[in-house]
């Protein structure tokens, strides 16, 4: 038993070294008006759905309520939804990223701006602000069922 659990960490620890690979979330979070929230980062051009990359030994939801408190300071209501697992050629040839519909939230204060966040806020689905990514137009049209998921970030 021993040798086969030193075994398989060692094989687990080569694939790690000669295929690694990156996973993130990102997930659809709405106010009780049904808004939903935005951040657009200081690093990247562009408006996003909170999220961020999984930490070792986190779980994707765990990372995903994390990510949702640093960035908006943001509580989930309803347990996410798993919506697609999408490949993030963008990122690397490598990276995944799960996507989340997280239903309701609440804001436990504004966020205030900070080296990894500029700015914030809520916007109404037919109201986006100029500078939303397509990417988040897609997820967005994904989460309707407008047509089938192009599963490319």
């Amino acid at each position: 038993m021993f040798l086969e659990k030193f075994l398989l960490r060692a094989l687990h620890g080569v694939h790690l070294v000669s295929r690694p690979m990156t996973l993130g979330v990102r997930g659809a979070v709405f106010d009780e008006a049904g808004r939903i929230f935005l951040v657009r980062h200081t690093y990247v051009s562009g408006w996003h759905m909170p999220g961020g990359g999984v930490d070792p030994g986190e779980t994707a939801v765990d990372a995903l309520k994390r990510e949702f408190r640093e960035e908006g300071n943001l509580v989930l209501v309803d347990p996410p939804q798993l919506v697609a697992v999408y490949f993030n050629r963008n990122a690397s040839n490598r990276d995944h990223v799960l996507f989340y519909n997280c239903g309701a939230c609440r804001q436990t204060a504004p966020k205030t701006p900070d080296a990894e966040i500029a700015e914030t806020g809520f916007f109404s689905l037919d109201g986006l602000p100029e500078g939303a990514t397509d990417a988040t137009r897609r997820r967005l049209a994904d989460l309707r069922g407008d047509g089938p998921a192009d599963l490319h970030w």
